[in-house]
């Protein structure tokens, strides 16, 4: 593992459990095992390491997303709040801690959630038929409340979303 994917990873466990604000660079070097000066010659700086993070994130959970139909979505998220932790959306968390007032991470977590948002579209047009913008709409906030609400009730959060979910699609069948 080069340097950079070392840090990366680091700065992601980092960063998803304690935080962008309270994740020092001396934390960061720490956990990284290498010298400030080392951090900073392949991260740049705390902003642009973060955005290589949610990078790195992005690209792992959108190709979980490579599913055909709503309810996969669900087990998709399912599946990634047992692997990752049931700590909230990390592209959501750090945007609230630097009030997207910075740009490497703001512009990250745009891209994310167009992304995410465009790839749920597909998926309902792909389940349901044809496309329908509130549909997919109302699935997003789904998938997005059911991502927080596992932080304090749990994965059962995410099993009634899917539920919800399901009695949705039916009814746009219908």
């Amino acid at each position: 593992m080069d340097k950079t994917t070392k840090l990366t990873a680091a700065a992601e466990r980092l960063f998803d459990r304690h935080g962008y604000m309270a994740t020092g660079m001396d934390r960061l070097t720490a956990a990284a095992g290498m010298s400030s000066r080392t951090l900073y010659k392949h991260a740049g700086s705390k902003a642009q390491l973060m955005a290589r993070v949610l990078t790195e994130r992005d690209r792992r959970f959108m190709a979980r997303l490579e599913v055909q139909s709503v309810d996969a979505l669900f087990a998709t998220l399912e599946d990634w709040v047992r692997v990752e932790g049931m700590r909230g959306c990390l592209f959501l968390r750090s945007r609230a801690e630097t009030g997207g007032d910075t740009p490497e991470i703001a512009e990250a977590v745009a891209m994310h959630k167009a992304a995410f948002h465009l790839r749920i579209e597909e998926v309902v047009a792909v389940d349901l038929g044809r496309q329908d913008p509130v549909l997919a709409e109302q699935v997003l906030i789904l998938l997005e409340g059911a991502t927080q609400a596992a932080v304090y009730r749990g994965a059962e959060s995410v099993s009634a979303a899917r539920a919800a979910a399901a009695i949705l699609m039916e009814r746009a069948r219908a």
